[in-house]
């Protein structure tokens, strides 16, 4: 109520009116706990289908569903008591994904995917967030996927192409079907055989470029 850019339209008790009130608003925003009666929030959010899936700030006292909140694409996921500085941070992060172009090159409102900055990651017992800018490239593990963030690897559940989609298109780019690389991290081409080259990244890593995805870099290395 003290933010001017917000309006509240419903609020529920428990899941099931929740699906209800967030159906019958179709509000920009939901901002979800987890633990309710009778349905969870990732019930809640699985329950809202294909149709309409607003941007979604979970809000619990709970810290162990952080990861998969963020497998469900959560724009935020907040602690209770909530802080006012970290919820007008969380709220800012949806006016951002709502502007922001996703890989469609739609503007981001409405049902899009919300666009990554920052992943959410595991080391050891405790979570940290890991900058999009500060990864070098992504491998495919099965119905995984690899960071590779310098010397370190972070395991995150997901696909390649979920997270294509969501990658910003200037700074990543698809080079082969199980790996997307920082294009910043580039040092050279060099050829390989039938038609594809060597990617050397500057730490020295060297990553295949397919044919088939060549044109990707085109525009990046003048063709």
């Amino acid at each position: 109520e003290a933010d001017p850019e917000t309006q509240i339209v419903g609020e529920a008790g428990e899941g099931a009116s929740a699906v209800r009130e967030i159906l019958t608003h179709r509000p920009d925003v939901v901002l979800l706990d987890i633990q309710m009666p009778a349905m969870n929030g990732f019930q809640v959010v699985e329950a809202l289908g294909e149709d309409f899936v607003p941007h979604v700030i979970f809000v619990t006292a709970f810290d162990e569903h952080a990861v998969r909140a963020f497998e469900v694409r959560a724009v935020d996921y907040l602690l209770k008591p909530v802080d006012r500085e970290r919820l007008t941070e969380a709220l800012s992060r949806v006016r951002d994904a709502r502007r922001a172009p996703t890989a469609e090159g739609h503007d981001g409102s409405g049902e899009e995917a919300v666009p990554l900055n920052r992943f959410l990651v595991r080391t050891r017992s405790r979570l940290h967030f890991v900058s999009v800018e500060d990864v070098d490239w992504i491998g495919a593990a099965g119905n995984y996927v690899e960071l590779h963030v310098g010397p370190t690897i972070h395991l995150l559940r997901g696909t390649l192409s979920e997270l294509e989609t969501r990658l910003p298109g200037r700074r990543f780019a698809r080079v082969h079907r199980s790996t997307i690389v920082n294009l910043d991290r580039i040092h050279e081409l060099q050829p390989w055989s039938h038609g594809d080259l060597l990617i050397v990244l500057k730490d020295g890593t060297e990553l295949k470029l397919s044919r088939r995805y060549k044109d990707r870099l085109e525009g990046v290395f003048g063709g």
